[in-house]
């Protein structure tokens, strides 16, 4: 157990920043940075900024699981995506609301 501060020391904390942080971000769950990181795994950066058909085409030249290429296959034709974000998002999931 650590020593309690003395008179003219601040008080311990384990959040030196003021606030604990978890894994997940705020506004994302810990399974929607999993399932989101599992998604940006088979988009390469070579394929940003891309439309739907060159995201599909980079996640099965990345040997992407069905189901990846799957959700790809349900974004909307004619818009191109800057990042994994943008595309988790097009897909109906959340990004977090702020970055630490």
């Amino acid at each position: 157990m650590p020593e309690p501060a003395g008179e003219d020391q601040p008080e311990t904390t384990t959040a030196p920043a003021g606030e604990l942080r978890t894994g997940a971000p705020k506004g994302m769950s810990s399974q929607d940075v999993e399932r989101r990181s599992r998604l940006g795994r088979f988009i390469t950066m070579s394929a940003l900024p891309g439309d739907r058909e060159a995201l599909i085409a980079n996640a099965r030249d990345n040997e992407a699981p069905d189901d990846i290429v799957a959700q790809l296959q349900g974004l909307p034709e004619g818009i191109r995506y800057q990042t994994v974000s943008e595309v988790w998002a097009a897909l109906g999931n959340k990004n977090e609301t702020t970055r630490w």
